[in-house]
């Protein structure tokens, strides 16, 4: 006889027991740091995020962004789309996700904003328009300083052949100093876009 077992789905936070298709457990999940209702100005952009850039957030997202697990995507949406600000996500407005440099997305195999953005689109019903690319220098957003996240993302925004959407809320893992959102912003908007703001899953503190 065969036996199956079946181990338990582990926080990704602690290690520890989790509750299925949960993927902080309940400690960890109390442990997030809630933000303000009200968005914030960031590079030019109003932009809003659930929770602050620190431990368990910070474990999800690492998680999705170099462990490869897509999966959490979908939870993070979850806590974009049940407590975004009235009138941020409504229903004229389409989700750019924020693009990563072709290098990275052939190393990765995917792009973890596109995820996130995937996700949103189907939990709340909004277009998702990828419209947005990166070229240039290749380097991460990481270990770069203050000053230099401010002075824009590593690598040119430009928009992709076809149209801006009128409205756009660009979406990403995590917002920072602005920099990347105000590259974002000034491609969508050299593109005739009019109106933009933007969402993401964690936000660092002091922002």
């Amino acid at each position: 006889m065969v036996r199956v077992v079946i181990a338990p789905p582990l926080c990704w936070s602690c290690g520890g027991p989790a509750r299925r298709r949960e993927p902080l457990c309940m400690s960890c999940r109390a442990l997030l740091r809630r933000l303000a209702p009200a968005p914030v100005w960031l590079g030019g952009v109003t932009a809003w995020a659930p929770v602050g850039y620190e431990g368990p957030a910070r474990a999800l997202v690492r998680g999705l962004k170099f462990r490869g697990a897509v999966a959490l995507a979908d939870a993070m949406a979850a806590q974009i789309a049940a407590n975004a600000p009235q009138g941020l996500l409504e229903a004229d407005a389409e989700l750019v996700p924020v693009p990563l440099h072709p290098r990275r997305r052939r190393r990765r195999g995917f792009n973890q904003a596109r995820e996130l953005a995937a996700a949103l689109s189907g939990r709340t019903g909004l277009a998702l328009t990828d419209c947005l690319e990166r070229d240039g220098p290749g380097g991460t957003q990481v270990g770069r300083g203050s000053h230099e996240r401010r002075a824009g993302p590593a690598g040119d925004m430009r928009l992709r052949a076809g149209r801006a959407p009128r409205r756009a809320v660009l979406v990403d893992d995590v917002v920072t100093t602005g920099g990347t959102l105000s590259a974002c912003a000034a491609a969508l908007r050299a593109g005739g876009c009019r109106q933009i703001t933007a969402v993401a899953f964690a936000r660092t503190l002091g922002r």
